[in-house]
């Protein structure tokens, strides 16, 4: 049997790149080797699932917002699904229990920059706020000890691009103290006692959590008095004040 000889130069093949480009052929030619099944059934119906919960899953880089000890912050994940937002305006609906951060102008009532700039480069910044933290605090009935995290979803309304939160849920990192010893905050988070029966929100409740009217039922909170710390970071201090 006579064997070929690759000519001199040319990439030889393995036995995968041939199987490949059988396959490819085979998929060029009518419709496809491979070509996806899809099954038509139109009694599938939503009712009974339940959306799972982003909380349950890795999500280091999802937008997030934390208070802890009397601070406010997001993380890089919110600022670089907001590239062009340096000043914000946090506002409260005290009813669904939603928290929405709006991008507003540096000029404008109650807006206060929400990340750190330095030669161009933007990072999170822990901004200080006493009381708007003790409103959310009584608020949600949450312990001023423990640190909250909540993961946030970017949202178009209108013309406005929002990070939405939802203030009923929450991670929740426990923070214990021994005497004599200075304060510990758990690393992993325990979650509110009503999510030990479900996966999440059924799918219809799901896709209204997203739904947001920023002009109703919403109070506009700013943050006051920019100061800088001792140690170069940036640190806001701040009153909370309520438009």
């Amino acid at each position: 049997m006579k064997r070929s000889v690759p000519k001199a130069g040319s990439k030889r093949m393995s036995v995968d790149d041939l199987l490949d480009g059988t396959v490819q052929k085979d998929n060029n030619k009518a419709g496809g080797r491979y070509a996806e099944e899809v099954i038509q059934d139109d009694t599938f119906s939503y009712d009974g699932y339940q959306v799972v919960r982003g909380e349950f899953f890795a999500h280091i880089y999802e937008p997030s917002l934390c208070f802890n000890q009397s601070r406010v912050y997001v993380n890089m994940g919110c600022l670089k699904r907001m590239q062009d937002v340096d000043y914000v305006q946090i506002l409260v609906n005290a009813e669904e229990k939603k928290l929405v951060i709006r991008p507003a102008g540096e000029d404008e009532k109650d807006a206060f920059l929400w990340c750190s700039i330095k030669n161009a480069v933007r990072r999170p910044k822990q901004i200080t706020c006493r009381v708007f933290f003790a409103k959310i605090v009584h608020l949600m009935s949450w312990n001023a000890d423990y640190r909250y995290k909540l993961l946030g979803k970017i949202i178009r309304s209108g013309d406005e691009k929002l990070a939405v939160f939802d203030l009923n849920a929450t991670e929740i990192y426990v923070r214990t103290a021994k005497e004599g010893e200075k304060p510990k905050t758990a690393r992993k988070p325990v979650f509110p006692a009503e999510w030990e029966n479900q996966f999440g929100l059924p799918v219809e409740e799901h896709r209204k959590q997203l739904q947001v009217n920023i002009f109703k039922g919403y109070t506009v909170f700013g943050i006051r008095e920019h100061k800088e710390s001792t140690d170069g970071a940036a640190v806001d201090n701040s009153t909370g004040g309520e438009a």
